[in-house]
């Protein structure tokens, strides 16, 4: 049976379209604001919005991204009361949601009861940044067995071709291509070369491939369209988010740069 992300992407393609995907951390500030964010980036244009897990430790992404996950955490944020967010979301909005959460939390709950935990909430796909496709057996089969979230995978630049064709096998929903060999908030420096690795990809995939890591401007974000079938946003989101939450138009900042950014993307 098909998911939200899968008839996203088919209804985009179908258009010509490419999918906007916008990452928030949810918690921060609070999770009753991070329920009007997503109601906000949805109506904004948004396709499809990640929400990431607030973890101690986050490997992958760099200060803007690990100090809102300390603000979530100091926040009390947990997993359970993101699934509850959740819950009540899905009685507002059918946008397909992604988690981005580090294994440790996954594991932590337990596989199966993460599983059913996020099928029951109305989560559609799952991200685990540090966990790689061959160590993912468990993970998969848990999410098979419960009927999802689907599990998306992440390719880099330093992928081999043997791990490019696991990935496409392996990843549902569509793949995760990281953009530069670094953490979350650097910027792309060259264009080319992710265009020449995403059509790489795709020509052992029919999957669609979402670019993320390094893009922040609406020119950025219509660079990686041209290729590309989906662009994430996420460290210069949640900069924003930091800076003007307070403010009493925040929503409509928010709300206009999503607007413009999904612009671009047409």
């Amino acid at each position: 049976m098909k998911n939200r992300i899968q008839h996203t992407f088919e209804s985009l393609q179908a258009k010509g379209q490419k999918a906007l995907i916008p990452y928030i951390m949810a918690g921060d500030p609070s999770l009753n604001i991070t329920e009007s964010l997503v109601l906000t980036l949805a109506e904004g244009g948004a396709d499809f919005i990640e929400l990431g897990i607030p973890f101690s430790d986050p490997i992958a992404d760099g200060p803007v991204i690990q100090q809102a996950a300390e603000r979530a955490l100091q926040a009390g944020t947990t997993l359970k009361k993101v699934f509850s967010t959740v819950r009540s979301l899905r009685r507002k909005t059918q946008i397909p949601l992604i988690f981005m959460a580090y294994y440790n939390t996954v594991l932590n709950m337990g596989l199966e009861k993460f599983c059913a935990a996020a099928v029951l909430a109305g989560v559609d796909g799952l991200i685990v940044p540090d966990l790689p496709p061959e160590e993912s057996d468990t993970l998969y089969h848990a999410s098979g067995a419960a009927g999802g979230p689907v599990v998306i995978f992440l390719l880099a630049p330093t992928s081999t071709l043997q791990r490019r064709k696991k990935v496409s096998k392996r990843s549902h929903g569509f793949i995760y291509y990281v953009s530069l060999t670094g953490i979350t908030g650097a910027q792309i420096t060259d264009f080319t070369q992710v265009k020449k690795n995403v059509q790489a990809i795709q020509k052992i995939s029919k999957k669609p491939v979402a670019v993320g890591f390094g893009i922040s401007t609406p020119q950025q974000a219509q660079n990686v369209a041209q290729f590309a079938d989906g662009v994430i946003i996420g460290s210069a989101l949640v900069h924003t988010i930091a800076e003007n939450h307070r403010d009493p138009v925040f929503l409509t900042t928010i709300k206009t740069r999503i607007q413009n950014l999904k612009s671009a993307l047409s």
